[in-house]
């Protein structure tokens, strides 16, 4: 008698201020989606080249990568994120990742690039060539929720705006328009006037 395998899923419950207009339309909500773990799961606006689309023009062709991996000693399937946009910053728990640099993800993560935000959480399973993935759309963003309120770096946000000049992931809204220019060399002349 066979035994069915106990596959690790990965519940991606993703969040868009405008949901609504069909940034979640082609995901297979719903049911679970079952995927080789030596092929990376690709999500962006291109349907030729990632497994998973968002139509949406704010988003990179290619935007970001979930690769599953092991370690020698962690019996756990584990899985890294690897953003693959040039364009826009992208956060994994409040940290920023640039273009091709990856983060390795734990039991739970919030990933945020533009309006989106991502929260991913891994059920462990005993398969070892695949696993599954599980969509749900958020009505409001994980950020927000008080389960991701102790994540590093997080600011829970109210569901009606962004707050008090903060932008949606709190940083100062300032922060959050660009880098800001400075001149090194007067910041050394004005520290160095006030030591003396």
């Amino acid at each position: 008698m066979e035994t069915e395998e106990n596959l690790t899923c990965l519940h991606i419950k993703l969040y868009h201020p405008g949901s609504f207009r069909g940034q979640f339309g082609r995901l297979p909500q719903g049911r679970r989606h079952c995927h080789c773990a030596d092929e990376p799961l690709r999500f962006g606006r291109d349907p030729q080249v990632c497994t998973f689309e968002l139509p949406d023009n704010r988003v990179s062709r290619k935007q970001l990568a979930l690769q599953a991996f092991r370690a020698p000693v962690v019996p756990d399937m584990l899985f890294a994120l690897q953003n693959l946009s040039q364009k826009g910053r992208m956060l994994v728990d409040g940290s920023p990742l640039g273009y091709l640099e990856r983060a390795e993800l734990g039991d739970e993560a919030l990933i945020a690039f533009g309006e989106y935000e991502m929260l991913v959480r891994r059920e462990r399973g005993e398969a070892k060539d695949k696993f599954e993935v599980e969509f749900e759309i958020l009505g409001a963003p994980p950020s927000a929720r008080e389960m991701v309120a102790g994540v590093a770096g997080m600011t829970p946000v109210p569901e009606t705006g962004s707050g008090h000049g903060a932008d949606t992931y709190g940083f100062p809204a300032e922060l959050s328009r660009g880098p800001l220019e400075t001149d090194e060399t007067l910041m050394w002349r004005s520290s160095t006037s006030e030591m003396l």
